[in-house]
């Protein structure tokens, strides 16, 4: 059995970041052990008055019980972190235990705009640390915030200007990129990535559903990292993952007691099919 550690946030309630990675990455056959950044009372999209509290004085004294417990690992998962030092520790992690791959979400906002809490610290802290990557999936506004761009909504940018990101992020360090939430044409939404290695582009989309869900980008990469740990291309982790999210998507669509999130765990059956 393949092992996996995701290092993000615990959000008690709300179905994002290790509440979504844990239960997909062990559906798909991957033991998945965590080291949680923060924990919030909520996610911080939509809720207010949310708790949080601050891990990183954790995450090294898990760091180094590990390495006395000779703990190994076919793969490491970054999403959300709790503060921009957290990124040195993280980096530090993946020296001390080398895992075959490393999987960076730069988790920092979305439409535009940096989430909650965060500044221009924890862009410069996520471009350190997706210098450590073998692959790297930011969506259009974390891509933009780490290249000092412009954001572009659909319609603003085309096929060439996506690639342009694409390259540039790779220049940060990691051997693939993969950026979401790529729309062209408003009828469709995916993703499209970059192996720095090949010089190739690949793609994948879907009907691009008229619903914004908080959570999305957590089962796209939660999906994709499992697929690619189960040895999956770079094509193939992609098209699961559009396709996984999309259903969750789906799933969820017409029900308002689920806003804060989708109802990613009825697809949990259909995920284990496409893999």
């Amino acid at each position: 059995m393949k092992r996996a550690v995701t290092i993000q946030d615990i959000s008690c309630f709300g179905k994002c970041s290790i509440t979504v990675a844990l239960p997909l990455i062990s559906a798909m056959g991957i033991e998945c052990a965590v080291i949680p950044t923060a924990v919030l009372s909520t996610h911080t999209g939509g809720f207010t008055g949310y708790t949080f509290r601050d891990l990183s004085s954790d995450i090294p004294e898990i760091t180094a019980h590990w390495k006395k417990e000779k703990l190994a690992f076919d793969g490491l998962y970054t999403g959300y972190l709790g503060s921009p030092e957290q990124a040195a520790m993280i980096e530090q992690f993946a020296d001390d235990f080398k895992p075959p791959l490393v999987f960076v979400d730069p988790v920092m906002g979305d439409a535009g705009k940096l989430y909650a809490g965060f500044d221009d610290r924890i862009v410069t802290a996520m471009k350190h640390l997706c210098g450590k990557a073998d692959i790297i999936v930011p969506n259009l506004t974390e891509a933009t915030f780490m290249l000092g761009e412009e954001f572009r909504r659909p319609g603003e940018y085309d096929e060439a200007y996506i690639r342009d990101l694409l390259v540039r992020l790779a220049e940060l360090g990691a051997k693939m990129t993969a950026l979401t939430g790529v729309n062209y044409d408003g009828k469709t939404q995916g993703v499209v990535g970059y192996d720095s290695t090949t010089g190739e582009f690949t793609e994948y989309f879907a009907e691009n559903l008229p619903v914004q869900c908080h959570g999305t980008g957590d089962v796209f990469s939660s999906t994709m990292f499992g697929a690619l740990i189960l040895g999956k291309s770079l094509y193939d982790a992609m098209k699961i993952a559009v396709e996984n999210t999309v259903n969750c998507i789906r799933c969820s669509m017409g029900d308002a007691n689920h806003w804060y999130g989708v109802k990613f765990e009825e697809c949990i059956p259909d995920l284990i099919k496409m893999i």
